[in-house]
């Protein structure tokens, strides 16, 4: 049985609500107008019984029996004194349980009788009726409904007088067509004034809705954000007044905790990239200088010439962890980047030149379509992106391990670059924070790999080059696959 759909909305619960308990108040005044009517009409039926007597069926026999006949009805005869008695009324006469006679007073033939041919199921019935001088409604098969009352004769006979319960069933049943029509208009008309009522009621209820869902339009995440959408002011001594005002003032709260939140940022952005370029200089002279020393004709101990190189690669690191610093901190200031065509299977094919010269123990294979893919962005930057992602490629997976770059249009307005190599894969508890600043991977998948694990913001560059040019990354990682994804919108031409 497929169940009925319930509302979901305030607005339509409550206006079902409404129009159930007034159809059930209704149904429920119907039910009792209709029983009582019955009552006080069959109360009013048994009185007629009362005021009737039992003239008529005692006249059956008194003034002649009439026979019963036993395969035919509506004999007409002129025996019995229906004076007084209404047309359809029924006598009957019983001696020791059994039926000896049986009439109907004629409809519109002043005093005749009919004669009721009774099946064995009537006789059983009319036995059956108590002689206590009250109403019971019994069902013969040769005619409709009556209502009876069997009283005892003065020659130990029971005497029994009906009246048809036709006049009672067709006002009962009207009684319930006007109900039914009623309850249904009634139904109609308080539906719909129901519903308009609530929806005057909720309006203020909506608009708080409308505001909250502005607010979770706004993007929140970063950058300085103002919830400027504010619920209107209600009653504040109505429950939509208190929401209203509950929510304004968590609002307020959120707003004033986000700003903090930018000030803060702006204030730690701020000092990252004044510390970068600072630390440019000095970094910059310790490598000179480790150079200058290493350049000294003169003979120097071989223990010295190995720190002066130390220090020398340790300058050289430190000044690209500077720069990727002052990149991401240019990045996360939202500078523009160039929207110049790139030739980005270019950029492959240049990258993947330098991956080999940089790991001749790698397998580097190339998936390219024929036609050249074109992005629009900063060549420079993009560069950058693969230099990263084959160069994490390279230093996590182990010597003989094979590298796949591809590059494809998924669609006309989308470009699908992916690097996929076969090494160890990326540990599960490394996967969701594998483009946070400063994340180093699992040391078992450098294992054999003979490379440092490098500065951890390499695929965070990757990550936030790719989202400043409108795009993103995604990583799938498993044992023996891994699969970096860089997408980017396609260039206009």
């Amino acid at each position: 049985m497929p169940r009925l759909p319930r509302p979901h909305t305030l607005r339509a619960r409550l206006t079902a609500g409404l129009v159930v308990l007034l159809a059930v108040s209704c149904a429920a005044v119907g039910v009792a107008a209709v029983v009582e009517l019955n009552g006080f009409l069959t109360g009013r039926l048994d009185q007629q019984l009362r005021e009737a007597g039992v003239r008529f069926p005692a006249s059956l026999e008194h003034g002649g029996p009439l026979p019963l006949p036993s395969d035919h009805d509506g004999d007409e005869g002129g025996d019995g004194d229906t004076r007084r008695q209404a047309a359809g009324t029924f006598g009957a006469r019983l001696v020791d349980g059994m039926v000896t006679n049986a009439a109907v007073v004629a409809s519109g033939r002043g005093t005749g009788t009919v004669t009721v041919a009774l099946s064995a199921r009537d006789r059983r019935r009319l036995a059956g009726l108590p002689a206590d001088g009250e109403g019971h409604t019994v069902d013969l098969s040769t005619l409709d409904d009556y209502r009876m009352m069997a009283t005892e004769g003065r020659d130990g006979d029971v005497l029994v007088t009906g009246l048809p319960t036709e006049s009672v069933e067709a006002a009962v049943h009207r009684l319930e067509l006007v109900a039914a029509v009623v309850l249904g208009a009634a139904l109609a008309v308080a539906g719909v004034a129901g519903a308009l009522w609530v929806r005057w009621s909720l309006r203020p209820l909506s608009r708080v809705a409308a505001t909250a869902t502005r607010v979770s339009e706004l993007p929140l995440s970063s950058g300085e954000v103002g919830l400027w959408p504010r619920a209107p002011e209600a009653d504040p001594r109505s429950e939509v007044g208190r929401v209203g005002s509950a929510f304004n003032l968590m609002l307020g709260h959120v707003e004033d905790a986000l700003t903090k939140r930018h000030a803060s940022e702006e204030r730690l952005r701020s000092f990252a990239a004044d510390a970068s370029h600072e630390l440019r200089t000095p970094v910059a002279s310790v490598r000179g200088h480790a150079e200058l020393a290493l350049l000294h004709p003169g003979p120097v101990p071989p223990k010295v010439v190995r720190a002066l190189e130390r220090i020398e690669a340790e300058a050289a690191r430190m000044g690209e962890m500077v720069d990727d610093l002052l990149l991401l901190a240019r990045l996360d200031a939202g500078r523009p980047l160039e929207r110049l065509p790139v030739d980005l299977t270019r950029l492959v094919l240049d990258a993947v030149t330098d991956a080999q010269a940089a790991g001749p123990g790698h397998r580097w294979t190339l998936e390219l379509s024929e036609e050249p893919v074109t992005v629009t962005g900063d060549a420079h930057r993009l560069h950058q992106v693969l230099a990263n992602l084959l160069a994490n490629a390279r230093l996590h997976t182990p010597v003989g391990s094979t590298v796949t770059i591809s590059l494809e249009s998924e669609d006309k307005a989308t470009v699908l670059l992916k690097v996929h190599d076969d090494g160890p894969g990326v540990a599960a508890d490394i996967r969701p924070k594998v483009f946070e600043r400063f994340t180093h991977a699992d040391r078992r998948r450098t294992e054999g790999s003979g490379h440092g694990t490098g500065t951890g913001l390499g695929l965070s560059i990757v990550a936030a080059v790719a989202e400043a040019h409108g795009g993103g990354v995604t990583l799938e990682s498993g044992p023996g696959s891994t699969t970096f994804t860089v997408r980017l919108p396609a260039g206009d031409g």
